[in-house]
């Protein structure tokens, strides 16, 4: 089993480290990746490409410095390597109009609003790594215990029956 990449991309350490945190569920198939900028982000990619990791979700606060969350996001979708990556916009800074520009040109997945509960975090990112894997891996049957096994395990049924 690959493990899958997952980035948070937030500049306050301290939402940053809750972000990371409230991801632990989701540890015995991620490796998570922690950046303050856009920049550092791009080094994280990098780093989880070397490590055989696909990105398969960022989570990106919108108000950093230098490039902001959206215009990251926007980059991601643009780039064939990271497009498939699953974006969850997670913030409480972004207008309508930034926010209107991640849906229609990073292609948002999700939007969380800060501040958020880890319940609502580990819900979003659990259906988000599942569309993740159902859509670019091939055997779904290593993720079935921590994503939504019901789903996963049609999917493999339904997999298994094509062939």
């Amino acid at each position: 089993m690959r493990r899958l990449g997952v980035l948070v991309v937030e500049d306050e350490a301290e939402v940053r480290d809750a972000l990371v945190r409230d991801l632990a569920p989701f540890a015995a198939i991620t490796r998570i990746e922690a950046a303050q900028s856009a920049d550092d982000a791009r080094e994280a990619i990098a780093y989880l490409d070397a490590a055989g990791c696909p990105l398969a979700l960022v989570l990106a606060d919108h108000r950093m410095p230098g490039q902001s969350g959206v215009a990251f996001l926007v980059d991601l979708h643009a780039d064939p390597v990271t497009r498939a990556a699953r974006k969850v916009l997670v913030t409480g800074q972004a207008g309508l109009a930034d926010t209107v520009r991640a849906v229609n040109e990073a292609g948002l997945d999700h939007y969380i609003a800060k501040p958020w509960t880890p319940e609502e975090l580990t819900a979003v990112v659990r259906a988000q790594l599942t569309e993740f894997v159902l859509a670019e891996v091939d055997d779904v049957l290593p993720y079935v215990a921590v994503l939504d096994g019901p789903r996963l395990l049609e999917a493999a049924r339904d997999r298994f029956a094509d062939r």
